[in-house]
């Protein structure tokens, strides 16, 4: 839309004062990111025009996006993931080193204070899904292993749904366990399988409105934290996932594609744990990248 010259200084002239108003600020960092924040969102609305309805219309977005928001779901980190903010600000943050494993996002499902498991133990703690079998190091970009790491793991079950979604204060498929002397890890989890963001509120509106699925590619969450290291919030995804690369996060990187192996019924498991049924086991060798970095 062409805009006249006189119109374009009245503009302009707004820009200037809203950013000379934050002059005072005492914090240098939050002036810079303030006076950052005008200059784009002015310039956002210099270029799309927005009616003042459509400008009503996304005021009412955000609130309906607090209203739906609670202890257990946080639908400000859904639209921060949807719209690749969540994975930018880990790209940003998370500077590749070497041969550190990447990084991924958090998402809004992490609860602290999981259960603790033994090295070999169960973290499904009874929910729906196949078996799986997780093993692998943590090691430091030298090849350092580094014993007493801690490992969260966290994931969704079989019907697509991570414990917090139900009723009740129950706690499953979510635990953490510690690394061994030769930084080494194993544990029984579920073979991940995708699942749909909350869809029902107004995240899951908008990405109906602009043709856009609301299915998470098939994962597993790991953080990974020890003394003098970064620490890594990742994810890792099965090799031949449907969704891949649609993933509504953009959180998958072909680093984190790994394979799950399918073991038919009646295979032996590592550990001999009796299995009921067929299961899948997977290798992944964790690199921390030192902190500071």
């Amino acid at each position: 839309m062409s805009v006249s010259p006189e119109q374009e200084a009245v503009e302009q002239r707004l820009v200037d004062t809203v950013v000379a108003s934050f002059d005072a600020c005492r914090s240098p960092r939050l002036r810079e990111v303030m006076t950052a924040l005008t200059r784009h969102l002015h310039a956002f609305l210099r270029e799309v025009r927005p009616t003042e309805e459509e400008w009503g219309a996304a005021i009412e977005f955000l609130t309906k996006a607090g209203h739906i928001t609670d202890d257990v779901r946080q639908e400000f980190i859904l639209l921060s993931d949807t719209l690749g903010a969540s994975m930018q600000t880990i790209n940003i943050n998370n500077e590749a080193y070497r041969d550190a494993t990447e990084a991924t996002v958090f998402g809004p499902f992490f609860v602290q204070d999981s259960a603790e498991v033994e090295l070999g133990g169960d973290v499904a703690f009874g929910a729906p899904g196949e078996p799986c079998w997780v093993e692998g190091t943590v090691t430091d970009t030298d090849g350092k292993p580094l014993a007493g790491a801690r490992i969260e793991v966290w994931e969704a079950d079989a019907d697509g749904l991570y414990d917090v979604q139900y009723d009740g204060a129950k706690r499953a498929a979510r635990g953490h366990l510690f690394t061994d002397a030769d930084g080494g890890y194993r544990f029984w989890a579920l073979t991940p399988t995708p699942y749909p963001i909350p869809n029902d509120g107004p995240v899951g509106q908008l990405l109906d409105a602009v043709g856009r699925s609301p299915l998470r590619a098939a994962h597993l969450h790991f953080m990974v934290a020890h003394e003098g290291s970064r620490t890594l919030v990742t994810h890792i995804f099965p090799e031949g996932d449907p969704v891949g690369w649609n993933d509504s996060v953009f959180g998958i990187k072909e680093s984190l594609i790994k394979t799950f192996d399918q073991q038919p019924a009646g295979t032996p498991t590592p550990d001999g744990r009796a299995v009921d049924g067929a299961w899948s086991r997977v290798r992944f060798d964790i690199v921390l990248a030192p902190s500071g970095v």
